[in-house]
């Protein structure tokens, strides 16, 4: 046996699982409690997410420092974030995913206690990527988990279960980030995982059933070994490719530093493909790319998130520059879209498991393209109009998402659900950014048709010259939508 599957066998006695307890696993709806407890960490790590950014202004004045570099607090934690997930699922699939799992929360939980104590940026930094480290591990094996509990026909409900999770996650974020920081301080911001940490990493001891027994099955009829090499490729290509996309707009898309980090991106991925191919045991299995029905669902998700990600990003441009809102009404009315997200999320999976994923993924790109295009187009749009059609735009992702996850991980061998698993969490961080770097580009790029050298300066951009862009902006996030509903009518001629 080589040197690598020494190297994870020798792991294995640290990551022995145990077993559920038997009053537990003889329940007749133990499978829902597997996913209750997966869906304590999905709404832990979108509780973080969306309470991490909304402190990066008071981190700016307690640490004196400026904005590009207190910005790393949350550029960190991505980069980490997407380099290790896809490692770590494949790491699951040969050791167990129960056990890497509960090790996420408590390695989630130490970076969190260690932020809140934080005593310079640089630590609080440096803690950020510990943090990062353990929602990987999260991550990698929450989905995969829910595939392997759940029978297929119940599928698409179960992971709507878990996206409405994260959406009551991602929407109570920022009230409760607030109210921390004005009432206990901001290191609160980072204690308030402490506990839900803890509830799950004990729900995740006594309740989720061992996964050790499969992968030593497979290890024992077929001596894979973990792909260090893939790894060490594949996280440097995907950090360069997200620092690449999240700091184009403030490098310049054709300065040099852009061009030296795309080109780092690049040439890490080719050369992790090529080795890819020669590996007995390869990170990410080539074969499980070629399945259409795996890798159209997953390209389809990416732009769904970047067309959720992008439209965040942009209506609060509109929201306060042509409505005059407040930051804190703009964050209230923004509320519908992850509510919407969350109510319609497992009525989705529902529908999917009953009648395929096709349609309610195809209803949810269309439903999201029309709300899109609606607020570009509609003359003199009113405050309650935009929050009908923000709420459509919210109804659209939440029938898209969970049947098309489960599409895509339905898809997956039974040996590969972790790596499945982490490649669809990367498309996620992935199409975040996407969203977020292609929509400001274009914004530029259209304000820059009417500015001419002012461009630069898109914040003084007056309302009538800031309105057209916006509008422009708009219909390019529902082209998206529109190109991820074709995604899945070609993914459904493939099943």
């Amino acid at each position: 046996m080589s040197h690598n599957v020494g190297v994870v066998s020798a792991l294995r006695p640290f990551l022995a699982e145990q077993p559920p307890l038997p009053r537990i696993a003889m329940w007749p709806a133990y499978r829902w409690l597997v996913v209750g407890t997966v869906c304590v960490g999905a709404f832990l790590g979108q509780l973080d997410a969306s309470i991490a950014g909304l402190v990066l202004p008071t981190l700016q004045q307690v640490f004196a420092a400026p904005i590009d570099s207190v910005e790393w607090v949350s550029i960190a934690y991505l980069l980490t974030l997407a380099a290790l997930v896809v490692p770590l699922g494949r790491l699951a699939d040969l050791l167990g995913r129960k056990m890497l799992y509960s090790w996420g929360f408590v390695v989630f939980i130490a970076g969190s206690a260690l932020c809140g104590v934080a005593p310079t940026l640089a630590w609080l930094i440096t803690f950020r990527v510990v943090q990062a480290v353990g929602a990987a591990m999260l991550q990698a094996n929450s989905v995969a988990i829910i595939t392997a509990a759940v029978p297929r026909r119940a599928l698409g409900r179960a992971i709507g279960v878990q996206g409405a999770a994260q959406a009551v996650g991602l929407s109570i974020g920022p009230s409760v980030g607030g109210l921390l920081i004005d009432t206990l301080g901001w290191q609160w911001v980072f204690f308030i995982a402490v506990p839900v940490g803890i509830a799950g990493t004990a729900l995740a001891r006594v309740v989720l059933p061992c996964t050790t027994r499969e992968a030593a099955a497979e290890v024992a009829s077929e001596p894979e070994r973990f792909d260090w090499l893939g790894a060490a490729l594949l996280g440097p290509a995907v950090s360069a490719l997200l620092l690449a996309m999240t700091l184009g707009n403030t490098w310049g898309w054709t300065s040099p530093m852009l061009i030296l980090t795309v080109g780092v991106a690049v040439a890490c991925m080719a050369t992790f493909w090529v080795a890819e191919r020669r590996s007995a045991s390869p990170l990410i299995d080539p074969g499980l790319l070629r399945v259409r029905a795996f890798s159209l669902g997953l390209f389809a998700g990416l732009l769904s998130y970047a067309v959720l990600f992008g439209a965040l990003f942009l209506m609060p441009f509109f929201l306060e520059r042509i409505l005059g809102q407040s930051a804190a009404q703009t964050g209230l009315l923004l509320t519908p879209i992850p509510i919407a997200l969350g109510v319609l999320a497992p009525v989705a999976g529902t529908l999917a498991d009953r009648i395929g994923p096709a349609p309610p993924t195809v209803a949810g790109m269309a439903s999201a393209a029309v709300a899109l295009a609606a607020l570009a187009l509609m003359p003199d749009l009113t405050l309650p109009a935009t929050v009908g059609l923000l709420a459509l735009l919210g109804v659209g992702l939440g029938l898209f998402t969970p049947p098309n996850n489960a599409a895509v991980m339905g898809s997956a061998p039974a040996n590969r659900l972790g790596v499945a698993g982490g490649i669809l969490n990367m498309a996620r961080s992935l199409g975040t950014s996407l969203g977020v770097a292609a929509t400001g580009a274009v914004l530029t790029i259209r304000l820059a048709t009417r500015l001419g050298a002012q461009a630069a300066r898109t914040l003084d951009a007056p309302p009538v010259t800031l309105l057209p862009a916006f509008h422009e902006t708009l219909l390019f996030l529902a082209a998206l939508a529109i190109v991820a509903g074709l995604l899945s009518t070609l993914r459904a001629q493939s099943e």
